[in-house]
């Protein structure tokens, strides 16, 4: 069990697991879930964590298949500017690997954004913590447990 699957047992929401087989010499790890599930790249979302202003870590929650707008996101967190987070910074804040990274039971509890689009499916997939492995579950739960806001962050 990973961090996230254990956040999701432990706040009774309804969930299921979709386990594949991870190719590390895969360059997109979103795009490998979504082509060895048979997914289209709208409904599968990638986590990106995110410094704004360079002093605090958000979580962006958005579909694989859109790139994160970075104006966007600064914007929603009431920053001036934002930009990726350092590889080391985004190990050590939510205790995943990349490729990895789930919005759900991470180490440190950050502020979390999810793409408005998520609204238009019934169920979601994102990371559950590990490369190869995702869980299903529908938008408002994923917004509930990690009490996240929803914005249009994608360009």
């Amino acid at each position: 069990m990973t961090p996230a699957i254990n956040a999701a047992k432990k706040i009774n929401i309804f969930y299921h697991l979709h386990e594949y087989s991870h190719d590390a010499a895969s360059k997109s790890y979103g795009d490998e879930a979504a082509k060895k599930l048979g997914l289209s790249t709208e409904r599968v979302f990638k986590t990106l964590i995110v410094n704004i202003d360079n002093k605090t870590l958000v979580v962006a929650v958005l579909p694989v298949s859109a790139m994160l707008s970075m104006k966007l996101i600064a914007k929603v967190f009431a920053g001036k500017k934002a930009s990726m987070a350092d590889k080391m910074a985004v190990e050590r804040s939510t205790g995943y690997v990349l490729g990895g990274v789930s919005p759900l039971g991470q180490k440190k509890t950050l502020k979390t954004v999810i793409d408005s689009s998520a609204q238009q499916f019934a169920t979601m997939f994102v990371s559950a913590g590990k490369r190869g492995l995702e869980i299903e579950l529908s938008p408002q739960d994923l917004q509930q447990a990690t009490q996240a806001k929803l914005a249009d962050i994608c360009q």
